[in-house]
């Protein structure tokens, strides 16, 4: 039988480009991409954008090897 480990992420995981700078999509998807390289696999996630600030909060797995 397969095990899996769980992981809870969220936007305020994302580097932005500065402080006072919002996510862009691009920091987004650098920071699920460096995820997959790892063996994470997003399973569900909420995206939502506001005044062209992307955020999210999602749930990834991984197996247990």
């Amino acid at each position: 039988m397969q095990l899996y480990e769980y992981k809870i992420i969220d936007s305020s995981d994302v580097k932005s480009a500065g402080m006072f700078k919002g996510k862009k999509r691009e920091d987004l998807e650098a920071y699920l991409n460096e995820l997959g390289l790892q063996g994470w696999e997003l399973v569900n996630v909420d995206f939502r954008e506001l005044e062209g600030e992307f955020g999210f909060s999602g749930i990834m797995k991984k197996a247990i090897t």
